[in-house]
């Protein structure tokens, strides 16, 4: 199956650099570019790519809210292009429903793995990246000042709390499935599940969720 891929980033060069890097992978196509957020967005409604990789600062429309737009109309998965001296950027798409995290000079082979990751539906980036990142957002005051409620967990299963609590560690589903004694595909059924009782856009954001409720 080959994933179809939007690249966004107002640096020509860097893009450039993203493409000829994805084009050389036998299972991703690039099937558009964009300068800006705002073409970002449209090329994501006119091409339905299956996943978009998104640059953080971009003119006309940054993006943090071009992510938001593309999540919150279903056109593509987002996979965050980042670094971490600008973590009120991270932060931003993490809420807005990115599925994944990727520093902006990792290796080549790193992005293509990312890309892959995210595509799969699992979108775990570099556990360290992961980690580290949900930490500093769980330690950040949340928007709500009253927290988020414990209740919420009442309507997930013994093991959708479970694999809650691995998902706030930052595990991917092959180290969850080992340490629960579950199939892989087992555990993306209760990844979808727990995401669609918590109405959560991604298990980033489950994670983020379960270190705030010290799950």
């Amino acid at each position: 199956m080959t994933i179809r891929v939007l690249v966004a980033d107002d640096q020509s060069a860097v893009r450039a650099g993203l493409v000829l890097i994805l084009r050389s992978a036998p299972d991703i196509e690039v099937v558009g570019e964009a300068p800006d957020g705002e073409q970002a967005v449209a090329l994501a409604r006119r091409l339905r790519p299956d996943l978009v990789l998104m640059d953080v600062q971009m003119p006309r429309l940054d993006g943090v809210s071009a992510t938001r737009r593309v999540v919150a109309e279903g056109l593509a998965d987002v996979l965050v292009l980042t670094t971490f001296d600008l973590d009120e950027y991270v932060f931003g798409a993490l809420r807005a429903g990115a599925a994944g995290f990727l520093l902006k000079n990792a290796e080549a082979r790193d992005l293509l793995a990312a890309v892959r990751t995210v595509a799969g539906g699992e979108g775990t980036i570099a556990p360290a990246v992961t980690r580290r990142l949900i930490a500093e957002f769980a330690a950040q005051p949340a928007p709500d000042v009253t927290g988020p409620d414990r209740s919420v967990l009442d309507a997930l299963t013994r093991r959708e709390r479970e694999v809650l609590s691995c998902l706030g560690e930052g595990l991917s589903n092959a180290e969850i499935a080992a340490r629960l004694t579950l199939a892989e595909p087992t555990v993306k059924t209760h990844v979808s599940r727990l995401l669609g009782k918590l109405k959560l856009r991604s298990r980033v954001q489950a994670a983020v969720l379960a270190q705030e409720l010290g799950v």
